[in-house]
Formats: structure tokens, sequence, C-alpha cells
């Protein structure tokens, strides 16, 4: 059995399980073992096959990790000569036929990239959304709050596996605040969901003594809303005892795939970011 670290731009896929009629991450990789003769066109998955976990759609990823049987050519370098350029293997190793990708993770980390420009900034400098500025001792106390053991039934949609033992923190990047949060297992939405209550807050739509409610027993109608998934990176997944070797090619062809996405983005952020400003500005017509 060998185990695979994917990353993937998962703004232009429908999430990462297969469907039958749109891209999705899975469904890239399975194309890509019936390309190298490791599935049979006619095959489910491959044998022993699981992934530590199912990204939204929109959602991208640098550690999600996929697991099945496969020969001993098959590496990370071989696989990416089969999967679109916005997906790419990037490391692996090989483990025990009984590993299970999903169950044996003990820690998953997922990051969301928060356009949220402090309030201390110039007073010249407004947000690009037009909404109000973000108090960031406002954002740390929901963080806190949000943090520990807590049964998160008014953050998902799911009506089972809710409570759970949450890791946060928070960095500031400019106007961007850099929200991560771990745990062994997230329910559907909680972490798009914790955003939005953490977004509330720190904007000052909402006080902090709002998330003792979200986290009591009773249910909360309407339930927050989930903040957009296209900022979320599942950033890490742990296996203690796994010993992954990073595949040097395929992770420096990876870095410079997407290292021209990133400048094709920053350019498309000047111009509309340009537009905004000038039609936000009192210059004449």
């Amino acid at each position: 059995m060998r185990v695979f670290r994917l990353a993937y731009d998962g703004r232009r896929f429908y999430g990462f399980q297969r469907q039958p009629t749109v891209p999705t991450v899975e469904g890239a990789l399975f194309d890509a073992l019936v390309e190298l003769s490791v599935l049979s066109p006619d095959a489910h998955r491959p044998t022993g096959y699981a992934a530590a976990g199912r990204t939204d759609a929109g959602v991208s990823a640098v550690a999600q990790t996929v697991a099945f049987e496969c020969p001993d050519w098959l590496r990370p370098r071989a696989l990416n000569s089969e999967l679109p350029a916005t997906v790419r293997a990037w490391a692996s190793a090989d483990v025990a036929d009984d590993f299970h990708a999903t169950h044996d993770a003990t820690r998953r980390e997922y990051v969301y990239h928060l356009y949220a420009p402090p309030r201390e900034a110039d007073d010249d400098c407004r947000p690009l959304d037009g909404r109000q500025p973000v108090d960031d001792d406002r954002v740390a106390a929901a963080l806190d709050a949000l943090a520990g053991q807590h049964d998160f039934h008014n953050l998902t949609p799911d009506e089972t596996g809710t409570e759970r033992g949450l890791t946060t923190d928070f960095e500031r990047d400019g106007d961007v605040l850099v929200l991560s949060v771990s745990a062994d297992g997230f329910a559907r939405q909680l972490v798009r969901r914790l955003v939005a209550v953490v977004d509330a807050v720190g904007h000052g739509a909402q006080p902090v003594s709002w998330i003792d409610s979200l986290l009591g027993s009773e249910p909360v109608d309407p339930r927050p809303p989930a903040a957009p998934p296209e900022p979320l990176v599942l950033s890490a997944v742990d296996y203690p005892g796994v010993d992954f070797k990073r595949d040097s090619t395929a992770a420096d062809s990876g870095a410079t795939a997407f290292g021209e996405r990133a400048v094709d983005a920053l350019v498309g952020h000047r111009i509309t970011a340009t537009l905004a400003d000038r039609l936000a500005s009192d210059s004449s017509p």
C-alpha cells in the first residue's frame, strides 16, 4: 500500500469526491490512474483506496492524502504525468496493508485566508468590499471562545459527530487574516461557519457573547451561514509513524505550476482593485 500527498487548486473543481458529470479532484486522480493502467476503466476505485477527507467545492489543499495499492514504479512524478496542472502529487510513503487514510489521521488543519483590513489602518484605505474594518482583538476573543471541546451542532448541517476539540489561531498578513483551525476531524461546513462567526464578531456585527448561544445546547435559528469556500485550504494531515518522502522533481514542478497561477491571480487582483478604486473615487467620469 502506498500513500500520496496531493496539492490542488480547488477553485475550478466541484469538490474532492468523484461525481459523474462535473470535474472533481478524485475524478482527475482516477482518470490519471486509468491512463497509467493502474486502474481498470470499469473499476469503481483502486484496491484499498481511502482519502483523508472530502473537501467541498472550491476548497484547495496542500496536504490531501490518498492511499491505495499500486505498482512499485508509481511515484509522485509518474502520477503527475497524467494529472492536470491544478492537481500535483508531491510526496509519498509506503504503509501497511491495513492503513486507512481517513481513520488513521490524528489531526487535520485548515487555514482560511480572510480579507479583513485592520481597524487601525489609514483612514484613506477603505476595504475593497465596502465593509467595516476588523478589530483584531475581537477576532482573538472570538477564536478563544471557539477553541476547546464544544458541541458545534449550531455550526454544521450534520446531526452526529458535532462534538469536537478545536485549536484555533490567527496571524495578520497585511489586509488578510490567516485563520487556522485544527482538530482530529471536522463536521461538514464547520470551519467555514466558524470563519463567518469570527468575521461577524470582528466587524462588530455581533458581540463576543453571541458565541455562547451558538455553543449552547439549544438550536439557533437561523444558523450562521458558511463563509465562501475559495479561501479555505486543507493545510496539514498528521499520521504518526508515517514517513513521507518528498519527491523533489514533483514538488518543484508543482511549485512552478502554482506559482504561474499565483502571478495570473495577482495581475487579476490589481486590475479589479483598480476598477473598484476608480468607481469609489470622487473623480469625474
